[in-house]
């Protein structure tokens, strides 16, 4: 009898225990979402641009989550300053106001001749490369998205 006692109040504590974990857990704040987003195609940007915006509104707003975009080959041309569309440039401004990240792959800077400061403001070179630069952001937890 002395036994079956014991027994049960050690699946009570042990159930009791489990509950409490899981109550905690409920009650803990969710994880902050770390996201990159791959543009290489030129006649995507507008688009890309749209889905960055629509991922800042859908998780509440700036500061929520952890995005950036990397950016390489003919997609890039799309953020000379010089050849910018006005539309782009808002677009890119408003996105960088709410703490989103631009990557510029240098090898395609190097390719089409460009410097940073002849891109539209807010990018910065992913000295290594695009497709490095996507690695090595995927290896920190960022999930990866291209659209």
């Amino acid at each position: 009898m002395l036994r079956r006692s014991m027994l049960r109040a050690s699946l009570a504590g042990l159930f009791g225990t489990l509950a409490v974990r899981e109550a905690a857990a409920a009650t803990e704040a969710p994880t902050r979402q770390r996201v990159v987003y791959h543009l290489a195609d030129v006649d995507r940007v507008v688009f890309v641009l749209g889905n960055l915006q629509n991922h800042v509104d859908g998780v509440g707003g700036p500061g929520k989550a952890d995005i950036r975009l990397v950016v390489h080959g003919p997609a890039l041309r799309a953020f000379h300053a010089l050849a910018a569309e006005d539309h782009t440039v808002a677009m890119m401004k408003k996105l960088t106001d709410a703490g989103v990240g631009f990557d510029a792959c240098a090898n395609t800077m190097k390719a089409q001749g460009v410097k940073l400061d002849d891109l539209t403001p807010g990018f910065v070179v992913a000295e290594k490369g695009g497709v490095v630069r996507l690695a090595e952001l995927q290896q920190q937890g960022y999930a990866y998205l291209r659209p």
